[in-house]
């Protein structure tokens, strides 16, 4: 295989995205989506060859070895294709739309790297894959040969194309929500939902369904908001829910000695992931765990979290306090070598004492479990340890964690993986919701300060002439945001606001919730599309409502707006609620298991939250904060506001501290009740 010049370049070089930079010296002549692109398919009548992926993806950089880089492969797709490849993670937009296409050309499920052939001129696929090989194997043709099939396709049936386009055209619009007017909105799916997750769960190793296994933590925290709607009563759920939060921390899932989830189990067991780590994610998980704590105290649980927040402001926190993208599943040329051991490695760096403990409790005694090496998974619990070893509970403790330790500081020194250093909006607000729900729960403000730096990040760099852009990178900001980014970072400051109130977080909340309405509410059938008004026209546009790795922007978007507009009490912002929840409806029914973050709107719609007002001294706040939010109360809003605070909306002007050192003003929904300034019993 033919090897390109490291000296040449292509188009991608004037580029930010370090996925797009990582191509920028193949023989490929790469373009990056964008006029010039798509006019160059058009003038030259060369069909489009769209590949997309993103930097932490294993097979992605497979493919770029074996073909992108090989002068043979890169001189047919030079001959016959505009070569455009697009950052998934810059541009959902088309990686929605094609990975749909995808399913409707091959009735199956896509991934990355997405390969699809576009007419030039309406951008229609007639052709989609993933990965391809070089040679023919694993039942896939080689990538050469099906290149100069395609082409010679192309040529001899363009008249067949308008015919095609028409056809996704009509596929498209099949799936676009319209909403049923005579539809009731009810608590159905809701506990339709909580049987699916039942039927659905893994007694053996808990989780949903067989591998790959994901962790779903918007499924998760379904479960959790059920125990707690039950006056926690549905132990059941509340026993699924501890059981997968415990497997996945305590398996390969999570990283053991530097903290944080990687991506997916590839087995049952969430032993053996694939090794690259999301922000999108941790930031959930962050969150869950936290909550998790809230509502349990269990220990494990605010390990797990102290250990992710402490990554995340170890290795993925900006110095401008925006967050990393991703790190990557391969180092030095091997997904996972940075993460995994071998016996004689930990046998040298550890004490007798130390790998007496460290061995059983992480299966260095059993037979290795990854390509001959040994990725840390737990087995034997502390307590278990004790009872085997004959040593005490806080001597395993100790000296598991001295080992932990000595074993992190030792990684250290290995080459590491890559990271990805774009900052993306909507992942900076899953990770900025995160840390706040995190501090609120430990008490802890160095994760809260982290938030609201988060915030202020985005504010500065990312808000442009009242607009949100998509990400950053090298002091450039680009890229119209979209749906997720307007939603996901409206919910992350109305938690932030409750962490610790900054009225200039309430202005950027208001001014997101506007654009929300302005730049992307379809305001004949509900809901929103995934690209604002004046974005780009492409082949569709999709208004997604089912969760994916991330929840759906339309959920978020509407369970947001609901608390905002309950805490200014703006009917402009609860009547985008019901049209959003119509508009989904008919798929809530039949799926509503994977409409999780829908159902969250739902049930908040159907059971309004409580909104608690705190007005009075500063050093009074903290503890009526600390009385009304402890505990895991999904449904309970406490925003705690210093009485010298002034330039609050009307509705909240109105909630004046008089001279007691605190007043709480209560509301359920629509309805107030009497101002009180002792503590008492929430009257709902």
């Amino acid at each position: 295989m033919s090897k390109p010049s490291p000296s040449k370049t292509n188009r991608l070089n004037t580029e930010t995205s370090p996925y797009l930079l990582q191509h920028a010296h193949n023989p490929v002549d790469w373009w990056p989506w964008n006029p010039e692109s798509l006019q160059q398919a058009r003038s030259q009548n060369k069909p489009i060859l769209l590949s997309i992926g993103y930097s932490a993806c294993h097979w992605c950089h497979v493919m770029a070895h074996e073909s992108f880089e090989d002068e043979a492969t890169a001189a047919i797709m030079n001959q016959h294709f505009i070569n455009i490849k697009v950052d998934r993670e810059e541009r959902p937009d088309l990686d929605k739309i094609y990975q749909t296409a995808h399913q409707l050309i091959n009735q199956r499920g896509g991934g990355w790297p997405l390969t699809l052939i576009l007419t030039p001129n309406d951008h229609t696929p007639f052709f989609a894959g993933t990965y391809f090989p070089p040679q023919p194997r694993y039942g896939m043709p080689a990538f050469k040969e099906l290149l100069v099939r395609v082409a010679d396709f192309y040529q001899q049936h363009q008249h067949e194309m308008a015919q095609q386009h028409q056809a996704f055209v009509d596929a498209f619009a099949k799936m676009t929500a319209v909403p049923d007017p005579r539809v009731d909105v009810s608590d159905a799916p809701l506990h339709q939902a909580r049987a699916e997750l039942a039927a659905n769960f893994d007694p053996a190793h808990a989780g949903f369904g067989k591998a790959p296994k994901f962790p779903h933590p918007t499924s998760l925290e379904r479960l959790l908001r059920h125990w707690a709607s039950s006056d926690q009563q549905d132990t059941a759920a509340l026993q699924m829910l501890n059981a997968t939060l415990s497997a996945m921390a305590d398996g390969g899932l999570f990283d053991q000695l530097g903290g944080g989830f990687f991506r997916y189990s590839v087995d049952d067991q969430w032993m053996i992931p694939h090794f690259e780590k999301m922000l999108y994610d941790n930031g959930p998980l962050l969150a869950l765990y936290a909550d998790a704590f809230a509502a349990t105290g269990k220990p494990m649980y605010r390990r797990v979290v102290e250990d992710t927040a402490d990554w995340v402001l170890r290795e993925m926190l900006s110095p401008a306090g925006g967050f990393y993208s991703s790190l990557d599943a391969d180092s030095e040329g091997h997904e996972g070598k940075f993460y995994v051991w071998t016996v004689d490695e930990l046998q040298a760096l550890l004490s007798a004492e130390e790998y007496r403990v460290f061995a059983p409790r992480f299966g260095l005694d059993r037979p290795a479990n990854f390509e001959g090496h040994w990725h840390l998974h737990g087995y034997l619990s502390t307590t278990e340890l004790s009872q085997r070893l004959g040593l005490a509970e806080t001597t395993v403790e100790t000296l598991v964690l001295s080992a932990r330790q000595r074993c992190l500081s030792a990684r250290e020194q290995r080459p590491r993986p890559g990271r990805d250093d774009k900052i993306l909006t909507a992942w900076n607000a899953l990770m900025i919701k995160g840390l706040a729900v995190a501090g609120r729960s430990l008490q802890r403000a160095d994760y809260i300060d982290a938030a609201q730096r988060g915030v202020d990040f985005i504010r500065q760099q990312l808000f442009i002439n009242g607009r949100l852009c998509a990400t950053y990178k090298d002091g450039q900001a680009k890229l119209m945001a979209y749906l997720d980014d307007y939603a996901f970072m409206l919910d992350a400051l109305l938690e932030s606001l409750q962490a610790s109130w900054r009225s200039e977080d309430l202005e950027f909340a208001i001014a997101l919730a506007e654009c929300l309405l302005s730049h992307f509410a379809d305001t004949t059938h509900g809901g929103f599309y995934f690209t604002a008004h004046d974005h780009e026209q492409l082949l569709h546009r999709p208004k997604p409502m089912s969760d994916e790795a991330t929840p759906a922007g339309n959920a978020i978007a509407a369970f947001a707006l609901q608390r905002l507009g309950l805490l200014l009490s703006e009917p402009r912002y609860l009547n985008a609620v019901e049209p959003t929840l119509r508009c989904a409806w008919d798929n809530i029914q039949h799926y509503p298991q994977a409409h999780a973050a829908l159902l969250h709107a739902l049930e908040e719609y159907l059971q309004p939250p409580t909104l608690i007002i705190l007005r009075g001294d500063a050093q009074a706040l903290p503890a009526w904060q600390a009385h009304y939010g402890h505990g895991y109360h999904p449904r309970r809003l406490c925003f705690a506001l210093n009485r010298d605070i002034g330039n609050l909306p009307a509705a909240l002007h109105s909630k004046a501290a008089t001279k007691a050192a605190v007043v709480a003003y209560i509301c359920q929904g629509m309805q107030c009740h009497a101002p009180i300034s002792q503590w008492e019993p929430l009257p709902v």
